[in-house]
């Protein structure tokens, strides 16, 4: 647990994926603590926490979920039972856990996406066992309090900051930005077209962070990795990087129909591990559809594959 700004605390857990870490807030309040994201459900997070709420000289008082993605929910239902806090999240976003994780979960509805996009078999099966590892791993918190942009938390003002995460998100408070996923220093958030999702979410992105651009807090506390000393430069360096991603997306449709899966083979060349290389179909999908909606691209919807071609 590290002491950060206006008596902040972070707690960092371990995770067992490429992202090697995930970063939950404590933030102090009148009754006590509010605590942000939770960690992945492992099976020992319980205990982790356990010890955790042992150090601390006050209760936690509640639980707020920036987003339904499972190292920020997984261990919600853990925390809520050990410490009896209620536990507050989107509610587009809690929907999005039901479909996700819970009982509106259909388990052919990702592999069939990711077949329809065109990635090889080998990944859509290799995709299912993943599946069923991740669900075991998410413990959220059922029927959570509703949160809605604009409430406010114990002084903090609630943020809706789409792109990463449909229902992503945020609290603010005297120029401190407690950011979940939508910023993060050295990577960008993976901005990904998923299905049942939100049909641009890369229009949404850059509506978040030229939001967060226009607040201009002084810092921002992220789901992973270091603080952001600036987050209005970064929001910026982000809008531009994914710029530059839309004209490499716009430079890689040939004459050709491609699939999604085709055309991130050419944006993300690098070898990828399957789960990466999902999330790279993904997120290349989410820039074929802004181009797309822009008429910067064609998507040609056959009965087994979708395509996409150049404008015209």
């Amino acid at each position: 647990m590290v002491e950060l700004d206006n008596g902040i605390r972070r707690v960092t857990f371990p995770m067992p994926l490429g992202l090697d870490h995930v970063h939950c807030y404590l933030l102090r309040s009148a009754d006590g603590w509010t605590v942000v994201d939770t960690g992945l459900g492992l099976p020992d997070a319980a205990e982790q926490w356990r010890r955790i709420v042992a150090q601390l000289e006050d209760r936690i008082a509640r639980i707020v979920i920036t987003h339904f993605h499972p190292d920020h929910v997984g261990a919600a239902a853990d925390l809520a039972g050990l410490t009896g806090a209620p536990v507050y999240q989107g509610a587009d976003d809690y929907a999005q856990c039901q479909r996700t994780w819970g009982d509106l979960r259909v388990e052919e509805r990702m592999p069939e996406y990711l077949r329809l996009h065109g990635a090889p078999v080998a990944d859509v099966e290799s995709f299912r066992e993943e599946a069923k590892a991740f669900v075991r791993l998410v413990r959220f918190a059922r029927d959570p309090e509703a949160l809605s942009a604009g409430d406010e938390i114990e002084g903090w003002r609630v943020l809706h900051l789409p792109g990463h995460a449909d229902g992503h998100l945020a609290l603010l408070r005297d120029g401190v930005l407690v950011a979940g996923d939508t910023l993060l220093g050295s990577i960008s958030p993976n901005i990904g077209l998923y299905p049942d999702s939100r049909p641009d979410p890369l229009a949404d992105y850059f509506s978040s962070l030229e939001r967060i651009a226009e607040l201009a807090p002084r810092v921002a506390f992220p789901g992973h990795g270091d603080p952001i000393a600036d987050p209005a430069a970064r929001a910026r360096e982000l809008i531009a990087h994914h710029h530059d991603r839309l004209e490499q997306t716009a430079a890689a449709l040939d004459g050709r129909p491609q699939t999604a899966y085709d055309v991130s083979l050419k944006l993300f060349a690098e070898p990828l591990p399957t789960t990466l290389r999902r999330f790279a179909l993904a997120e290349t999908r989410a820039h074929l559809e802004y181009l797309v909606n822009r008429r910067g691209a064609q998507r040609i919807d056959g009965e087994d594959r979708v395509s996409y071609l150049g404008s015209t």
